[in-house]
């Protein structure tokens, strides 16, 4: 992915990425941080890697960080960690003209900035070490393009990358690749497609590729959502509220109509939940509004 847009406060155009290490089974990770020296070893040859998808990669400054993600961590509004990368890059001395290879590790288990992957999303079978490149807008846009076309198809990294992440971060890969931001959100999509979350994707690309956009999930049984001024608002309903928004034709007639509903509603709740869940996974802040029987609940959401 490159973008020009993805930090307001500079003009150059960023190719955003990732090395993903696809782990083995259960296999144990013995850490997820990288000493500066170890960071900068892996960092070169992901740059030799990058050179040989794109030669005019190696004419660009590469960011990254001795540190793997999980992939909601890098899938947020505004891009987080690949904004900390690059703003961490701008305070760095320059090279005196040609590209640099900058790479952060810890200084015993602190990383600089905003980088420290979070406990809370480890354990993952895919872990993401993430790449910023940056320079001249036109090279950076060609090399985007390139990567955008070339990467899902035939971006496993070397022999020698994938085997320094595995000795390095004392984990055991069995696949490495580079990914585009963009190639990473397509993964994800169908991922949540399998997890039955499909319908949840389109608000969930607004809040990456357009923050400021709107979209919603309308369409019963799902939960009432509205993306919108970066913000997710789900429609809390009453038991009798949700009669009547979903099960307006529903028989209450008896005891065993009447527990069906419930477990139903029951359901809905759960699925609430679980939907507040990813958009917080996601980075997106979560708001439940109260929506009162006999109430336009698009209106309240808006």
């Amino acid at each position: 992915m490159s973008s020009a847009s993805d930090d307001p406060t500079a003009n150059a155009v960023h190719v955003l990425g990732a090395l993903a290490l696809e782990l083995r089974g259960d296999a144990p990770v013995a850490r997820d941080r990288l000493a500066q020296h170890e960071a900068g070893a892996l960092a070169e040859r992901i740059a030799n890697d990058l050179a040989r998808f794109a030669p005019a990669a190696a004419s660009l400054d590469l960011v990254t960080v001795g540190a793997h993600y999980d992939p909601v961590e890098l899938l947020r509004p505004a891009w987080p960690l690949h904004q900390e990368l690059d703003q961490l890059a701008a305070r760095a001395p320059s090279s005196g003209g040609g590209a640099r290879v900058i790479a952060f590790g810890a200084h015993g288990q602190a990383l600089p900035g905003a980088l420290a992957p979070s406990p809370e999303h480890a354990g993952g079978p895919l872990r993401l070490v993430p790449f910023v490149l940056g320079g001249d807008a036109d090279t950076a846009a060609a090399v985007g393009d390139a990567f955008e076309r070339e990467l899902l198809e035939r971006g496993m990294a070397g022999a020698d990358t994938a085997l320094a992440a595995q000795e390095l971060f004392g984990l055991r890969v069995e696949h490495a690749r580079y990914l585009t931001a963009h190639d990473l959100a397509a993964m994800t999509a169908l991922q949540y497609e399998h997890a039955g979350l499909a319908p949840l994707w389109p608000l969930l690309e607004t809040a990456l590729l357009e923050p400021t956009g709107e979209a919603w999930l309308d369409a019963a049984p799902e939960p009432l959502v509205r993306y919108g001024d970066g913000e997710a608002r789900i429609a809390l309903f009453s038991p009798n509220g949700w009669h009547a928004r979903y099960e307006p034709d529903a028989d209450c007639t008896d005891e065993d109509a009447r527990a069906r509903l419930h477990r139903r509603f029951t359901q809905f709740e759960v699925r609430q939940r679980q939907i507040a869940a990813v958009f917080a996974a996601h980075g997106v802040p979560v708001q439940f509004v109260h929506c009162p029987a006999e109430t336009d609940c698009r209106a309240v959401l808006v």
